[in-house]
């Protein structure tokens, strides 16, 4: 459905001549019209009875134009979760239908509709795999206790994958990155996982894949690689989605993160810091990749996005140069991170960082959903952006203790919950987001001017 042209203007008194000079906006609401929705069948089922709406749009690849058609491959993330308290000193997430595989689908966007379709899910030789977190003492773990709608404890196989990019593997399938590992993916079209690659194991460690360089199992917990892309010469560039956590102590203050090069044809890995908008922060771990996609060999479009100093969301597109940028590898060593450098420190040590201007602001666009995690290049003027829904879901507090927030209970082995290790009458609920959030949206932003 498409909701209407939108031009940025500021102000009435402005000159047709700079109106001219606006990014133009189509905004679209993503549909399904083979009637696609996540089976829920669980203990709060009667809240979603046609069931849960399809979390699309955690990466965007434009593929092509059919007559006036446009058209997009896209990708889901792990799954309809939601937050839960934590059980004793871990993390929770409450994970809806834990069952649900991950999702490729086809965008088609033409006479004033935008419709997805294609549902395939991630599957490998032993069936469909699932969102779950991986088990404890794996590279790729996020400490996280994957609890159901009841808040009973669920086990993953390690065959889980968070998805998030999307980009095309030049053989008629596609490379998807992941937040667990992180993790890069080849699939084929119809989803079949081909190989995996995430950070190789230290001695002492373990991992489900390698490949990529170790230091990048410092990720924060679900802040892996957050977008992809294909360079023509047939490199994948994966970008982190924040800054790393070296033992622990390094993502408030580290001043960029990183992209990730990697050649699937010889294996060969680089890696380059992007500076963040630090001065926009409270702390600096709190910028966020949302996607990115290639121009040429150097230069690339990045999301970056979250919440500033004042609690208000950011959500710019920046043109990125990496031809500058150092290559980090070689200061991957303890006492040596470049994650603990000021600039000063940086620029002692010959380290240069990516080069950025800024390409468009999202919001001064009119863009109000939290998250813009698909971008895809039309042409060298036009991009599509879509968002991430989180699949209409949300957790609630029922019988909630007054004055006492989420943060303050705990969940017990039995499912229960508790405050100061006291039993309490409080329940968690979940429910659909309301509008817009749970819509899925996908914005054609044609810009004034060429990119060059």
């Amino acid at each position: 459905m498409k909701i209407k042209a939108i031009s940025l203007v500021i102000g009435c008194a402005l000159s047709s001549s700079t109106l001219a000079a606006q990014p133009q906006v189509e905004r679209y609401i993503v549909s399904f019209p083979e009637g696609t929705h996540v089976s829920y069948n669980g203990a709060f089922a009667s809240a979603f009875p046609k069931g849960l709406p399809v979390g699309i749009g955690s990466g965007l690849l434009f593929t092509g134009k059919q007559g006036d058609a446009l058209t997009f491959a896209t990708v889901t993330d792990r799954g309809p979760n939601a937050d839960s308290p934590d059980v004793g000193k871990r993390e929770a997430k409450i994970f809806v239908t834990p069952e649900f595989a991950p999702l490729l689908m086809n965008i088609r966007v033409q006479n004033g509709k935008a419709e997805a379709t294609d549902a395939r899910p991630l599957h490998d030789d032993k069936g469909n795999i699932n969102g779950l977190p991986l088990q404890d003492g794996i590279i790729g773990s996020t400490n996280e206790i994957a609890l159901s709608d009841t808040l009973k404890v669920l086990h993953g196989d390690n065959r889980g994958l968070d998805t998030e990019g999307i980009t095309p593997d030049g053989k008629g399938g596609y490379w998807l990155c992941d937040e667990y590992g992180p993790f890069l993916i080849n699939v084929d079209e119809r989803g079949k996982i081909l190989t995996i690659h995430g950070p190789q194991a230290a001695e002492g460690e373990k991992s489900i894949a390698g490949g990529l360089p170790n230091v990048l199992k410092w990720r924060q917990p679900n802040r892996g690689f957050e977008g992809l892309t294909r360079m023509p010469d047939g490199r994948i560039i994966a970008a982190v989605q924040s800054t790393l956590d070296i033992d622990g102590k390094s993502k408030k203050q580290a001043r960029f993160t990183r992209l990730v090069s990697f050649d699937p044809a010889t294996g060969k890995t680089a890696m380059y810091g992007y500076p963040i908008d630090s001065a926009a922060y409270s702390k600096n771990s709190d910028a966020k990749i949302g996607d990115i996609v290639a121009l040429d060999n150097q230069h690339i479009l990045l999301i970056e996005q979250g919440s500033d100093k004042d609690d208000a969301m950011r959500n710019l597109i920046y043109k990125v140069d990496l031809s500058p940028a150092t290559d980090l590898a070689a200061f991957d060593k303890p006492g040596e991170y470049t994650e603990f450098d000021d600039e000063k420190a940086l620029a002692k040590r010959g380290i240069k960082l990516a080069a950025k201007t800024l390409v468009v602001d999202l919001r001064q666009l009119g863009w109000q959903q939290e998250k813009a995690e698909g971008l895809a290049l039309i042409d060298n003027k036009t991009l599509a952006v879509t968002n991430d829904n989180d699949f209409g879901v949300k957790t609630v507090m029922q019988n909630p203790v007054e004055g006492k927030k989420r943060k303050d209970y705990r969940v017990t082995e039995q499912g229960t919950l508790t405050i100061d290790d006291k039993p309490v009458a409080t329940t968690i609920g979940v429910k659909p987001l309301k509008k817009p959030e749970s819509d899925s949206e996908l914005w054609i932003v044609t810009l004034a001017a060429p990119l060059k």
